[in-house]
């Protein structure tokens, strides 16, 4: 069954997130919790001291979305993240990309790579094995409420063929509904995030439910 991993980024403050967290952790399976400083996307939100808080109030797995150019992805790893997934576009050195993926491994933490719309998927052939996650992005980073690009069904299709039989799981964020949780669960995803689509139903549970296939 995909796995479902409702957003952080629609909540409009930390007790509002809280109360969400609260409202769907029975149901979830991770908690993505999107971060921005402006160095990546326009959009700033918080810090790893948000992430530390975040963790001291729920249960569920945090998958950490760095949208930060060459994060310190220790301070998140200490904050309690269980997945800390990079930009491979937020490393212009890819020789410093590698040796950021070999540290969050190192932790035992989860390694998440992401992949913006408009980055070709062949660009990550030689990053897979440091990879634990490949995160395809299927909207532009930084805003939540975007419509899913269709495109990101054939970016599938490459990187499977890519990653072939190694222990890499495939996910996918943005603009996700369940015709396109349906079409992407057949296509072998392993996690779906979402942010609007539950967050703004008024039965989130059930949200989350009609994404599982």
């Amino acid at each position: 069954m995909v796995k479902i991993a409702p957003s952080t980024d629609p909540a409009n403050n930390f007790e509002d997130l809280i109360n969400y967290v609260k409202e769907i952790e029975n149901v979830a399976h991770f908690l993505h919790v999107d971060v921005m400083n402006s160095n990546f996307v326009k959009k700033t939100n918080f810090d790893e001291t948000y992430v530390s808080k975040i963790n001291s109030n729920t249960e569920l797995m945090l998958d950490v979305h760095l949208m930060v150019k060459e994060p310190n992805v220790q301070k998140y790893i200490d904050a309690g993240a269980n997945v800390v997934t990079v930009h491979f576009e937020a490393y212009e050195n890819k020789k410093k990309l590698i040796k950021t993926l070999k540290k969050i491994r190192e932790t035992k933490t989860l390694v998440g790579l992401s992949l913006k719309p408009n980055t070709l998927v062949e660009e990550l052939a030689s990053f897979i094995d440091y990879c634990d996650i490949i995160l395809i992005m299927s909207v532009e980073p930084g805003s939540s409420g975007q419509k899913f690009l269709d495109n990101t069904y054939s970016r599938i299709l490459s990187l499977k063929e890519m990653i072939g039989n190694r222990n890499v799981q495939i996910e996918v964020d943005g603009g996700i509904t369940p015709k396109i949780a349906s079409e992407l669960s057949k296509l072998g995803v392993n996690i779906l995030v979402s942010g609007s689509y539950v967050y703004e139903s008024k039965d989130r549970v059930k949200a989350i439910k009609s994404l599982s296939f």
